[in-house]
Order: C-alpha cells, then sequence, then structure tokens
C-alpha cells in the first residue's frame, strides 16, 4: 500500500494523487486505470495476481513486472493457469522478469482454480465481487492514503479466503478493491475524483439504484 498525499505537477498543471508523481509508469496507471470500474473476467484476475504478488513489495516494482507475469501467466486467462503444474512453477522460479515468490506462485495457481469456482457458481467473478459494495462503487472521501482496509474488504477478503484463495487479506483485497474500481479513493483535488464519479453514478443507473 503506497502512501498517497495531493501534489500539483509542474509540467501539466494537473492535481494528482502524490503516489503518482515522479514515474511514467506509476503515472499512467493512474491516470487511466487505478480506481475506474473493472468488469472483465481477465484482468480481475490480473489484479487479483498483481496485487498477492505485492504483498512486501511496492506496486511500482510490480507494474515494471507487469508485461512478463502477462507473458509467463498466459496473459492471465484463467483456465490455462488453473492447469500449471508444479514443474511449471519450478520453471518459473528461474525467471527474473517476475517475483520469484513459490508461496506467490503457487497461490496464483490455486487462486485461478478458486476463481473457477466461483465463475461455476455465480455466473462470473465479477457478479461474485460487486456484491460486496451493493454494485456500486464506494465514494470514501477519506483524507488521501488514510485508509487500508474497510469493512467491505474485510468481508470480501473473509469470504475469499473460506473459498480457497490466498494472499488476499484485507489490506491486500482493499488494494485490489481500489485498482477495480470497486472504492473511488482519489484524492478529492484529483483530477480523476470526478469523472469517476460519473462512472458510479452510470452504475447506479444500470442497477435501478
Amino acid at each position: 500500500m503506497v502512501e498517497r498525499k495531493t501534489s500539483r505537477t509542474t509540467t501539466t498543471a494537473k492535481v494528482r494523487c502524490a503516489w503518482s508523481i515522479g514515474d511514467p509508469l506509476l503515472t499512467g496507471y493512474h491516470d487511466t486505470e487505478w480506481g475506474v470500474p473493472v468488469h472483465d473476467e481477465r484482468v480481475l484476475f490480473e489484479f487479483l495476481t498483481l496485487e498477492g504478488a505485492q504483498a512486501g513489495l511496492s506496486w511500482l516494482t510490480v507494474l515494471r513486472k507487469r508485461e512478463r507475469y502477462r507473458a509467463v501467466f498466459a496473459n492471465f486467462e484463467v483456465e490455462r493457469v488453473a492447469r500449471f503444474t508444479p514443474e511449471k512453477l519450478t520453471r518459473l522460479m528461474l525467471d527474473p522478469g517476475i517475483v520469484r515468490n513459490r508461496q506467490k506462485l503457487a497461490s496464483t495457481v490455486e487462486n485461478a482454480r478458486a476463481f473457477l469456482r466461483v465463475q461455476k457458481e455465480f455466473g462470473s467473478f465479477d457478479e461474485y465481487q460487486w456484491r460486496f459494495v451493493d454494485g456500486v462503487p464506494r465514494q470514501t472521501n477519506a483524507t488521501e492514503g488514510a485508509l487500508t482496509r474497510s469493512a467491505d474488504s474485510d468481508a470480501l477478503s473473509k469470504d475469499l479466503k473460506r473459498r480457497g484463495f490466498s494472499f488476499v487479506g484485507t489490506t491486500i483485497v482493499y488494494a485490489y478493491m481500489q485498482a477495480v474500481g470497486m472504492t473511488n479513493d482519489h484524492c478529492l483535488s484529483c483530477f480523476r475524483h470526478a469523472p469517476l464519479l460519473g462512472k458510479a453514478s452510470k452504475r447506479r443507473q444500470k442497477a435501478g439504484i
């Protein structure tokens, strides 16, 4: 979880969450992905994997390895990852382009299998996870960086563990919820905050709320 403080860029005059300032990769991710509601199953599995891989590391480290993760994890096609063998994981442990942690790699495969079980039960992982925020992104309006967990992340984390997922503690799950737009934690002055309020409004209309 990265600390986020309000900061103003000097080149674009746009106000951004401060954690995204200073590296083009972080800035691009912040401006185009962070907090945007995601409903694509492949992308949801990707973020679930990457947030678990981040444990104990910086998000920038994981972003720099993202393309390699896509390459070695079959572009996060969950059915293919679920069939990875122990021998495959042993080979992945030799790849410097990813986080070489045996527990995290094994977790990715087990999580893929659990992901498939959830899809079978609920029709999609998307349908399952969005129930935890009543289908509508949370608008926290909290002081930037103040939150690292919530009642929602506690509940989702507990249920994921019950279903056989690992590396899904509440702090990791909260970061995941931020990433896939289940919560809008852009600071109020950030130029991305208001547009994502609009996305929340559209979601409400779609849900008939």
